[in-house]
């Protein structure tokens, strides 16, 4: 059995790694690498692997950086099955089309530019008829439901707690080459315990070899109690100074946490009742699906649906849909929230947001998630005095606030915990999906604290012979 890890190998997003075993070519995950244009767009276009030899891909969960280059894959010609979860399969037919349509609409800004040059025009890494074509390939399983999918491969999705529909992978692997049984484990990305809607990440009982993610691997979050605290504290403050706050946020996962706390803390009175926006097609259809699988709700959010009804929709939130809509946002003057895509502050309607809010002093830049390098978000985080939007340069004089308590993705402790929980250790560990720092740390933590023997932080397109 032979792996390579072909993304998110020191660093965090695009999220490939393959394995090859019995004479098959299995792919977990198909992620968009994210960073600077140029390089992203070229890592992403030209795949590193024969795709004709790929007979299955295995998707963790939807978030771009590991579901988004699949719809390159099928233009590229693969034709096998896509195993998920139903929720995954559900949300990726909401967010693929929408990255189709952003690939897009890129293109186009590129081409005028390249255009009055006498440049010549580049083709998008996919459109969304791409994306739409992509979808027929995919197969949902339920969590705890053992599926063969291929020769001696067997498939079993655990709850990741990461997102809406988030798996543990588990491969169950009849490595005849070798004459043994291999239980492999990708723990997709890791949830935190206690965090709002979804379930906590379940525990693995064993594995031979691990695939882990290290977002997080050297630091810790505040407590998510401590983190709604401030939120409260920052809608107020910004209420007080007749301000507007501003939040980038990814649309799936993210903004219904959001949306749902805000309503809580409405409903409880710890903030005013101002107006909330959610300014993003994607968000509000990911919401639809949200609502579509109660069964991955933790217990709070029925309780809580009991009692006050459809958590993602009450008197003050508001979803706007059109452009009209979003253009009337420039003119509010009242304080209110907006929270909008994209998450790192790199496309769509919070660019606008920020270009027209980011040099006054009583509005708030609310960032509640890790930010790439080379990403706005990344600069607004380091708070550089002068941003660039459009092209545009501006000041950055409004408040920024950085909430990690809001992550998706366990910390250093909470991984640290989840992988001493695995009774049989692995053999073999890889550490994946984190910058270098972060990777390097949590494997010296894996090994002095949890009893890991051999742990690796693969680079990128290193293969490991497992024999």
């Amino acid at each position: 059995m032979k792996i390579t890890f072909h993304g998110a190998a020191r660093t965090v997003t695009g999220s490939q790694h393959l394995i090859q075993v019995n004479g098959h070519h299995l792919l977990l995950d198909c992620g968009l690498y994210q960073g600077k244009r140029s390089e992203a767009f070229e890592r992403n276009r030209d795949l590193p692997f024969d795709v004709s030899e790929i007979d299955a891909l295995v998707l963790s969960h939807a978030h771009i950086d590991h579901s988004g280059n699949i719809p390159n894959l099928v233009k590229n010609g693969f034709d096998g099955d896509i195993w998920c979860t139903f929720a995954t399969r559900d949300l990726c037919s909401t967010m693929l089309l929408d990255s189709g349509y952003i690939q897009e609409r890129d293109t186009e800004f590129v081409n005028k530019k390249r255009a009055r040059k006498g440049e010549p025009p580049v083709e998008p890494l996919y459109t969304t008829e791409d994306a739409m074509r992509c979808l027929e390939y995919f197969n949902a399983i339920g969590y705890h439901r053992t599926r063969e999918i291929l020769p001696g491969v067997n498939v079993t999705f655990l709850d990741a707690g990461h997102m809406l529909g988030s798996a543990i992978v588990l491969l169950d692997i009849e490595d005849r080459d070798a004459g043994r049984d291999v239980r492999l484990v990708f723990s997709g990305d890791l949830g935190r315990v206690g965090i709002p809607i979804i379930r906590d990440p379940e525990t693995v009982e064993h594995a031979d070899v691990l695939i882990m993610e290290s977002t997080y691997g050297n630091r810790l979050h505040e407590p998510y109690p401590d983190a709604e605290k401030k939120l409260e504290q920052i809608v107020n403050d910004t209420y007080k100074r007749g301000g507007a706050l501003i939040i980038p946020s990814f649309a799936v996962g993210r903004t219904q946490q959001l949306v749902y706390t805000l309503h809580r803390l409405i409903v409880q009175s710890d903030i005013p009742s101002i107006p909330i926006f959610v300014d993003s097609p994607l968000a509000i259809n990911a919401t639809s699906v949200f609502r579509l699988h109660p069964e991955a709700y933790d217990a709070e959010i029925r309780e809580f649906m009991l009692k006050e009804g459809d958590p993602f929709g009450f008197d003050q939130v508001r979803y706007t849909r059109s452009v009209e809509q979003s253009k009337e946002l420039n003119f509010m003057r009242e304080p209110f929230i907006v929270i909008s895509a994209s998450g790192m502050a790199e496309n769509g309607r919070i660019l606008h947001h920020l270009r027209n809010r980011v040099e006054d002093p009583r509005n708030t830049i609310l960032i509640v998630g890790w930010q790439a390098p080379n990403t706005l978000g990344r600069c607004i985080v380091e708070r550089e005095p002068v941003v660039r939007i459009f092209g545009e340069e501006h000041r950055l004089q409004a408040h920024v606030e950085v909430l990690n308590g809001f992550s998706g993705h366990a910390d250093r402790d909470e991984l640290l915990a989840w992988a001493q929980a695995i009774t049989k250790r692995p053999r073999r560990t890889f550490l994946v999906h984190g910058e270098e720092e972060a990777a390097l740390a949590l494997a010296d933590s894996l090994k002095s604290e949890a009893g890991y023997e051999q742990v690796d932080v693969p680079e990128l397109h290193q293969a490991f012979n497992l024999t």
